[in-house]
C-alpha cells in the first residue's frame, strides 16, 4: 500500500507542474513582452542581412525606398525636376523634416521613422485587441519585417492607421481624422479609414464632428495636393501614375479574384513563392468571411462601425485590385494593414502559447532576411 502511495506522489506533482508550465506559457503577453519580441526580430533580421549583403546598401535598393529617397531628396532643396511622382510623398515628407531639423541622411531618417513606426504599430495593436494578435502581427508576415527593417512606408502608414483607430475608440474624433488623413499621404488606402469614420459619425448623427473631421481631411488633403498641382500641374499625379503603370485598362478594380488569377497565370515565380502567396491569400480569405458573418463580428460592427468599415472594404479591394502583376505577387505586404482584423476574426485558431510565439519569433526574421536577399543568392553565397 505504502509503494502505490508513493509512487503516486511524483506522477500528480508531474502533473501539477505540468499543468502550471501550461497556465504560465498560455498566459497573454505583456505589453514589455511584446516590444522585447519586436527587438529580438529586429535584431536578428538585421543581424542575418549583414551577414549576407551590405545591409545599408540593401536599405537603398529595396521596395520603393529608392523613389523615397529621392522624393525626399527633392523636397529637402525644393526641386522636383525630373522626379517621378508615382510613390506617395507622407513617408518622404517625414524624413526630409527629420533630416533637416537632426542633420541626419535621408536614408538614417527613413530607417529610424520605419523602426520606431513598427515598435508603436505593436503597442496599438496590443492596446487596441490583445498581446496574442499584436505578438502574431509582429512575426508572422515576412513582408512586414522587410519594410520594417529595412525601411519603408508600411511601418508609418499602418502606426498612423491604428493611431487613428485608438482616438476614434477614445471619441477623439479630430485627432483620428488626422491621423487617418496623415496616413493617406503615406499610402492612399489610409483614406478608407477616413471615409469609416465619416461614415460612423454620420450613422451616429453627430454631424458637428463629421463636419470637422470632413474639414481635416480636406485640409490635409489639400496641403498634400498643392505642391503637385503647383509644380506637375496635376493634383493627381500621384494616382494617374499608378493607373498608367499598374492597373489593367486604366480601371482601378475588376471582377473578385480576377487580376490574383490572371497574374498567376502570366507571370512565372518560384514554387516557393507560390505556395507562401497562396497560403496568405487563403488565410486573409477565411478571415474576410469570418469577419462579415459570424455572430461576435457583427456585434464588432456595432461598437466599432469605423474598424469594421476600414476593414471590410479594404479586404474587398485587396481582392478585387486590378493590377495582375502585382496584386498576387505582393499580396502578403497589400495585406499587412489589415491583419491585424484577419488574426482578431481567427482569433480562436490562434496558438494561445508563448512558447510557439516565441519559436516563430526566432526563425521568421531569418526567414524574412533571406527572402529579402533571394533563396538562390544564399545559397550561392553559402557555396562560395
Amino acid at each position: 500500500m505504502g509503494r502505490v502511495n508513493a509512487e503516486a506522489v511524483p506522477t500528480s506533482s508531474r502533473s501539477d507542474r505540468w499543468a502550471r508550465t501550461r497556465r504560465k506559457w498560455a498566459a497573454e503577453p505583456s505589453e514589455r513582452e511584446l516590444l522585447i519580441l519586436v527587438a529580438v526580430t529586429c535584431v536578428s533580421f538585421v543581424s542575418t542581412m549583414a551577414l549576407f549583403h551590405s545591409f545599408f546598401a540593401k536599405v537603398e535598393g529595396s521596395g520603393d525606398n529608392p523613389a523615397y529617397l529621392g522624393i525626399a531628396l527633392a523636397i529637402r532643396h525644393w526641386n522636383f525636376q525630373g522626379l517621378s511622382v508615382k510613390a506617395f510623398w507622407g513617408l518622404p515628407y517625414v524624413m526630409a523634416g527629420i533630416s533637416v531639423l537632426t542633420g541626419i541622411s535621408d536614408r538614417a531618417a527613413l530607417l529610424l521613422i520605419s523602426y520606431c513606426a513598427c515598435f508603436a504599430s505593436i503597442v496599438l495593436a496590443f492596446r487596441l485587441w490583445d498581446g496574442w494578435i499584436a505578438g502574431f502581427f509582429a512575426i508572422l508576415n515576412f513582408d512586414w519585417m522587410q519594410r520594417s527593417f529595412l525601411g519603408g512606408s508600411e511601418s508609418l502608414s499602418v502606426a498612423l492607421l491604428l493611431g487613428a483607430f485608438f482616438a476614434a475608440r477614445r471619441k477623439h474624433w479630430i485627432l483620428a481624422a488626422l491621423l487617418a488623413s496623415f496616413s493617406t499621404t503615406v499610402r492612399p488606402l489610409g483614406m478608407l479609414a477616413l471615409v469609416g469614420l465619416g461614415l460612423a459619425l454620420l450613422w451616429k448623427r453627430d454631424f458637428r464632428n463629421f463636419s470637422l473631421a470632413t474639414l481635416t481631411g480636406l485640409v490635409v488633403g489639400g496641403l498634400y495636393v498643392l505642391p503637385l498641382a503647383l509644380y506637375f500641374k496635376n493634383p493627381l499625379a500621384n494616382a494617374q501614375a499608378y493607373q498608367r503603370a499598374d492597373w489593367e485598362g486604366g480601371r482601378f478594380l475588376s471582377w473578385p479574384f480576377y487580376a490574383i488569377i490572371k497574374g498567376t497565370d502570366l507571370y512565372a515565380v518560384p514554387w516557393t513563392n507560390l505556395i507562401l502567396t497562396y497560403g496568405w491569400i487563403f488565410l486573409v480569405l477565411a478571415g474576410f468571411l469570418k469577419l462579415i458573418l459570424t455572430k461576435n463580428c457583427r456585434q464588432y460592427w456595432r461598437t466599432r462601425p469605423t474598424e469594421m468599415m476600414f476593414a471590410v472594404s479594404y479586404l474587398a479591394w485587396l481582392f478585387t485590385y486590378n493590377s495582375p502583376y502585382w496584386v498576387r505577387g505582393s499580396f502578403p505586404r497589400y495585406a499587412i494593414p489589415v491583419l491585424p482584423f484577419v488574426f482578431l476574426a481567427l482569433k480562436e485558431w490562434l496558438p494561445r502559447d508563448r512558447r510557439v510565439l516565441w519559436g516563430i519569433a526566432i526563425v521568421s526574421p531569418v526567414l524574412a532576411a533571406f527572402s529579402a536577399i533571394g533563396i538562390r543568392n544564399v545559397l550561392e553565397i553559402l557555396r562560395s
